[in-house]
């Protein structure tokens, strides 16, 4: 999500969950579902993935487990280096982890791999601008980051360094660990990057929500 960069004039800091609870839970949830498929859509397309579901993937061809099971694990190990940060989370965070690692096992299931190069570029762009959309959805609920958008944040105001910076280097190295392990690199994972800032930089303005003045 190399997008935050881009959205300084949107105010996404978190707010407390009893302003319009209904809504922003509803529209949380809707973009979490959302985001789940789109990771199963990228996953089944074959073409390659985001750099933090190369490395889901890697695990997954070399443990058997389900990928929404990785990608909670994954996220649980990614809260414990909260702590040294001094991160808390919210209910954005927690739901983040169990939404999407349901929502994708769930997806993955009705969504067989693609191997007709059509259907592949189809599910892949699919995928990504499903992605973007529910980014854009999740995020403006503003109720607390995912857990990994949390490690970028606390790791910048830890070191003092820019969060583009940050976000490049964790990317780069959970895309060279997934790599290793087996995980798909390829036009997807280049296409992502590419259009995951300007595609939630779209949408964003349309969902987010906002406290009255």
């Amino acid at each position: 999500m190399g997008f935050v960069a881009q959205l300084e004039q949107i105010d996404l800091r978190p707010v407390p969950v009893t302003a319009s609870p209904t809504r922003r839970l509803s529209q949380l949830l809707l973009g979490l579902a959302l985001y789940g498929t789109s990771m199963a859509l990228m996953t089944r397309a074959g073409l390659g993935l985001n750099p933090w579901d190369v490395l889901h993937e890697g695990v997954v061809n070399r443990t058997g487990l389900t990928f929404g099971t990785v990608t909670a694990l994954a996220a649980g190990v990614v809260l414990l280096l909260w702590i040294p940060l001094k991160q808390r989370p919210g209910i954005g965070t927690v739901a983040n982890v169990v939404v999407i690692a349901i929502t994708v096992d769930l997806a993955r299931l009705v969504l067989p791999d693609q191997h007709a190069l059509g259907w592949q570029v189809t599910f892949l762009l699919s995928g990504i601008v499903l992605n973007g959309l529910a980014t854009a959805v999740y995020v403006g609920a503003r109720l607390g980051p995912g857990p990994r958008d949390g490690l970028m944040t606390g790791l910048a105001a830890r070191t003092g360094r820019s969060v583009r910076l940050v976000r490049t280097l964790i990317e780069l190295t959970v895309l060279g660990v997934g790599f290793l392990l087996g995980g798909t690199v390829g036009l997807g994972t280049v296409l992502y990057a590419l259009a995951i800032g300007p595609l939630a930089q779209l949408f964003l303005p349309y969902v987010v929500w906002r406290t009255r003045s």
